[in-house]
């Protein structure tokens, strides 16, 4: 076809050759330039050219979009490329990747420490004991709703204010500012949190999504560390003339489940998680042995199941497997929903899982009752391993009962005591105990 210099009314006229899916108008005043029209009506400007020995097509847009001299100064430099040895197809996919790499980077900094924070804690849950994963949970709790128990508007986690921040604002002077300010009022939970934000940190720094983005001057600063105050030793513990008034009080709680749970982490020293979790199927009353899920070793721990707590367990089975009253099933049917007996031995009709959740506020109320000072939950555990001394019961076999980490070689690679070794040494812990708390119970 022959070349025309294009006008914006020649151009408005050109149509598509009957019988052709497009057909192609050369400008006669720049070269390369053209009209493509489609037999739909698509009319766009394009320009063609040689380079290398090969024939290159590139559209510069519609026509309806592109005044006629602005799409030939385009073509104009289109074949400036051209000339130069560039292909304007590469040329525009560099541009269009460098754009792109822009505003991901642009992106990127404007990523929010929630949302790396969320990605941290997925990728690390599995590694990390439920406990673990749940003070990075609460410490960056945002707060503000209502808890289900008590009707007491939850605080802010220590961490929740930087999680709003962008993390490339997660320098070394907004920690500063932030933690100075944290460790005037929760200077425990402020040492925590830092804690768990430098290990956060340092997992960014090795993710290509948010490496360089966050200071790494948070870990190695040394201002920082001055903001914190020393961590104090905890020496919380029952003595021995407090066992009587500690066990009046306990067993006189009005939740025997709650009063046995507390009697069971003194008797037996386990950490609270591990008892909470503790399941029926765990319990053996025959061979009278606990299998608890151990903090340290995967596989877990088998410790005795002394006579006290026996007794005191086969109380709760029987409260779990009777039915509950006629009013509360016809509830549950009307419900949709049918009764089971707990799987849990420690259950909990109000808790999320049905397991036993919060017993701090009624050992706070057993220790005003029986007067005596403040003991935390980890206290008890303390005072396990404490007492058991008045005994003089062999460091190892408390260690072991406990689920402390073997601490010498003899002990790590030489000292495996079966449970009924282990259940010498604990009968008399338990049975010395009862005696001092004048506690008496038939076997």
């Amino acid at each position: 076809m022959s070349k025309q210099n294009f006008t914006a009314a020649r151009v408005e006229g050109f149509q598509c050759e009957p019988g052709k899916q497009q057909t192609i108008y050369w400008d006669a005043k720049t070269p390369g330039f053209g009209l493509r029209v489609t037999s739909k009506g698509a009319r766009a400007y394009i320009f063609e050219s040689r380079l290398f020995g090969k024939t290159i097509r590139v559209t510069i847009g519609d026509a309806r979009a592109w005044e006629l001299g602005r799409a030939r100064t385009e073509a104009a430099r289109l074949r400036t490329l051209v000339d130069d040895g560039k292909d304007p197809r590469e040329v525009r996919a560099e541009q269009q990747a460098a754009h792109e790499a822009r505003r991901a980077e642009s992106l990127r900094h404007d990523l929010l420490v929630r949302d790396a924070w969320d990605q941290y804690l997925e990728a690390r849950k599995d590694k990390w004991s439920s406990r673990h994963y749940l003070d990075h949970q609460r410490l960056s709790d945002a707060g503000g709703r209502l808890a289900k128990k008590g009707g007491r508007q939850i605080v802010p986690g220590p961490l929740a204010v930087l999680m709003m921040l962008r993390l490339t604002e997660l320098t070394r002077e907004t920690v500063d500012s932030w933690l100075a300010e944290e460790v005037k009022t929760r200077p425990a939970r402020a040492r925590l949190a830092f804690s768990l934000l430098k290990a956060f940190i340092t997992w960014s720094q090795e993710q290509p999504e948010y490496a360089g983005l966050a200071s790494s001057e948070i870990c190695t600063n040394k201002r920082l560390r001055e903001h914190l105050p020393k961590q104090q030793i905890k020496a919380d513990c029952l003595q021995r003339e407090q066992l009587k008034a500690w066990f009046a009080a306990v067993r006189a709680l009005s939740n025997p489940v709650m009063a046995a749970y507390l009697q069971a982490l003194l008797i037996t020293g386990a950490r609270r998680e591990e008892m909470a979790a503790l399941r029926w199927e765990d319990v053996d009353f025959k061979w009278r042995s606990l299998s608890i899920a151990d903090k340290v070793e995967e596989s877990g721990r088998d410790i005795p199941l002394t006579p006290y707590l026996s007794n005191l367990l086969q109380d709760l089975k029987h409260r779990n497997e009777t039915p509950p009253s006629k009013r509360v099933l016809t509830r549950l049917q009307l419900q949709g929903q049918s009764w089971q007996p707990s799987p849990w031995v420690f259950f909990s009709s109000t808790s999320e899982d049905g397991k036993i959740a919060e017993p701090r506020i009624a050992h706070r109320k057993a220790l005003l009752e029986a007067e005596l000072p403040h003991l935390t939950i980890h206290g008890l555990r303390r005072s396990f391993g404490t007492l058991a001394e008045w005994l003089e019961c062999p460091t190892g076999v408390v260690a072991q009962i406990m689920g402390h980490k073997p601490s010498a070689i003899a002990e790590k690679h030489y000292r495996r005591r079966p449970i009924d070794l282990l259940r010498v040494w604990h009968d008399k812990i338990e049975a010395w105990m009862l005696e001092q708390a004048r506690v008496k119970f038939s076997n």
